[in-house]
Formats: C-alpha cells, structure tokens, sequence
C-alpha cells in the first residue's frame, strides 16, 4: 500500500468517532524464560517497542493499545493454554505470535479454531502452512525449507567459478526450523506429521543442485548437547569446503564457531542459519569474520515502511530502540517490530478489530499495495506465506554484520569475503 494511501486511511479513521473501541487489547505469548528465552525476550522489545509508538502517537483507531505478554517457558502446551486465556478470559481484540516453530505449530490449530488472525514473526517451518488455516501470515521472508535458496544465489552470482566449493559438511540441530532448512539444502521430502502425507519434495536440493557433495552430516539433539568439540572435529576430518551449521540459536551458534576455532577449521565458506545478533560477535570477536548468516532484517536497507500512518525509517527504529533499551536493535526485535505494523495496517485498512475483517485486507494486499514495514514490503500466497520475497544474506567482517546479498535490491551493499579461511 501506498504511505500516502496509508496516511490517509489513519486520518480518515481516527474521526470516526462512532466507531471508536473502549480499548485495544492484543495478547503475545514468548519463551522469556527456557530454550529460547534469549530470543523470547527480544520479541518482547519489538512488540513492546511497536506498541509504545503507536500510543505515543494516538493509538489505533484513536485508541490506545494494552499489550499483555505471558511467559510460556518454552513450552509447547503452555503457549496454547495461554492464547486460550487471552481470547476466553482477557478477551483481547488481537494476537502476536509467539518464537519457533516448535511453539507456533501447535498454537496455530487454536488460533484458527478461533477465527483469530495469526500473525507468525519466527515460525518457519512448511508443515505450519499447509495445515489448511486461512488466517496465518509470516511476517520473514519466506519458510525454512526455502532458506536455501539465498546461499545458492551467493553461489551462483558472488563465488568464482574456479572457486566455487564442491564438498559441504551439513550439522545442524534436530529442532523444527533448523530441520526445515535441512530439507531443503538436502532435497528431501516434507512429511505431514499427522497423517504421513507429503507436503513437499524438494529434490534433488539447493546443495545439489550446485554440484556440491554433501561428504558430512550429523544432527545433535534439540536440549542438553554440549559435544561441540568433538562434532567441530569431525567436520574437520571431512575437509569439507563449505560448513553449513544449522543452529536453534545464537548461543548454539557460538558454540560451534568457538569449536571451530579450537580445531582450526580451515573451509573455504561458513554459513549460519542464526549469529545476526551481538551476542554471536560477543561471544566469538574475530572468529566470526566471514561467516554469512542470512536475515530477514539489516538496519542499513532502506526499506519504506509506515507507522501510525506516517513514514517510518530503518534509521527511526534503530535511534527510537536505542534510546528505549539503550542497545542497538537485531532481527529478534526487527521481526515482531515488523509484526506489529502490519497488525496495526489491517486494523486501519479493516476500520475496526474484527478478525474476519483484518484477515481478508490482509489477503487482499498485492505486490502494488503491500503492507509496508521495516523489513520491506508483505502480501501472501494462499498458505500465508510471503510472496517474492527473498531473504538478505549478510557477512561478519572486522565487527560489522555487512549486507552482502542481493547486490540489486537497493544501494549500500558490501562486498563478500571470500575465502573466509581459518577461524
């Protein structure tokens, strides 16, 4: 959607007094303590963060917004018992999604029995989207099993020919989005859980696909693995020439990229599924240099984006998060940020809090009239996926996360460290 066409949506609502609501109250629930509790609490930065502008600058549709957040502790049965409270006892007129898809495939059978648009900032697993909901959007670029995809466009269009690696080794964690990614990297097929139906084949796979051999790989379990050397070495033995390492976490990946270093790893490429945030640099300094990690946020794209019905920049967020939390913004925040715009877009563009209402001008948008936010324009296909939209690669290089890829989508882009050598 046009800023301008978005401006005057807010105008024009905000003096219709006759529909004015008592209050606005949206329901998030986030792991804040457990596995992912890391992440949790920056979900709650962004949503918080969203929500405290939108007040600031007179509500949503002239009303201001009660955000409530529980803490589900990780855990599955906990997140659904808790957005069954939020709609039966709290009553609220919305929900935010919770993190992983872990959590985000089970709450999407609740949201659905209750007709409630599911809004889903990390949830990135297929199987989540071809369970037959018409109310699920994803607000990243795309599902995990598609992630692939950009590490074969940095392939393809930025390594050598005479350079190109030929022998991957693929670890990853045994956990809902990082297995996604496998697949597709793999080419395998994607079973549907409930009744051993396909949801997709994806072969031959994006490494194969390459003419890249995968000569290792190996899972580790989701809780409780703390082998990191002796995975790190038998990477190492395989003399693999591109690392894939598919973690759950920035912590995990910390882990493994420390281990590499101990062993004196020597690829030729390195590529993360998590380790945009600061604590993947804290935690590894110069180690880091050259591993890509793909994002579905960097805060030098210049994006347009809309808040309150007004322009609002990657710059905005940035300088208004620091002077909140006194810390520079990653994708954990970016992403439910991004959320709470487009939940805040469908309100307007409803005229109202119904979800039937929010749920078709949500799937009504097109790439010409998207919903605009700080991680780029969104309109969905039939499961609730973004349309055309691939995700951004980026780099570590001297302690800066640099935007490597695409190089044509628009101005600012680095270019990539190759080879990336020892750690």
């Amino acid at each position: 959607m046009k800023i301008g066409t978005l401006v005057a949506t807010a105008a024009a609502v905000a003096l219709m007094s006759s529909t004015a609501l008592a209050e606005i109250k949206i329901g998030a629930s986030l792991p804040l303590t457990g596995n992912f509790s890391v992440a949790g609490q920056k979900h709650q930065q962004g949503y918080e963060h969203c929500v405290a502008l939108i007040n600031e600058r007179g509500g949503i549709l002239g009303e201001p917004v009660e955000l409530i957040v529980s803490d589900n502790r990780s855990d599955p049965a906990t997140a659904i018992n808790q957005y069954e409270r939020f709609i039966n006892v709290d009553g609220v007129d919305a929900v935010y999604g919770t993190f992983s898809s872990r959590l985000t495939f089970p709450v999407a059978n609740i949201l659905a029995k209750y007709g409630y648009v599911h809004p889903v900032p990390a949830g990135g697993a297929l199987r989540i989207y071809t369970q037959g909901h018409d109310n699920i959007y994803y607000f990243q670029p795309n599902a995990a099993e598609y992630v692939g995809a950009s590490l074969a466009g940095v392939l393809a269009d930025l390594v050598p020919e005479d350079g190109k690696p030929v022998t991957a080794a693929v670890i990853s964690a045994d956990d809902f989005f990082a297995n996604g990614v496998w697949s597709g990297l793999m080419g395998e097929k994607v079973m549907d859980p409930a009744d051993g139906s396909e949801v997709a084949d994806l072969a031959p796979g994006y490494l194969a696909e390459n003419g890249i051999e995968v000569v290792f790989s190996q899972r580790w379990p989701e809780e409780g693995f703390n082998d990191w050397l002796n995975l790190a070495n038998q990477v190492k033995r395989s003399d693999a020439e591109l690392i894939i390492g598919l973690t759950a976490s920035a912590e995990e990946a910390v882990q493994l990229t420390r281990s590499f270093k101990t062993v004196r790893a020597d690829p030729k490429m390195v590529y993360l599924s998590q380790g945009t945030q600061a604590e993947y640099l804290e935690g590894t300094g110069a180690s880091s240099d050259g591993v890509l990690v793909h994002t579905s946020w960097h805060k030098d794209a210049p994006f347009d984006s809309v808040l309150a019905g007004e322009p609002f920049s990657n710059n905005d967020f940035v300088n208004t998060f620091k002077a909140r939390y006194g810390s520079v913004p990653d994708e954990d925040s970016a992403i439910p940020f991004a959320l709470c715009q487009g939940i805040e877009q469908a309100m307007l563009g409803a005229g109202n809090t119904d979800n039937a209402a929010m749920g078709e001008w949500l799937k009504a948008r097109t790439k010409e009239e998207p919903v605009l936010t700080i991680l780029g324009r969104f309109n969905w296909d039939d499961v609730g996926l973004p349309a055309d939209k691939p995700f951004l690669m980026t780099q570590w290089n001297g302690g800066e996360l640099q935007f490597v890829y695409p190089t044509d989508e628009f101005e600012g882009v680095s270019p990539m460290t190759f080879p990336k050598g020892g750690f």
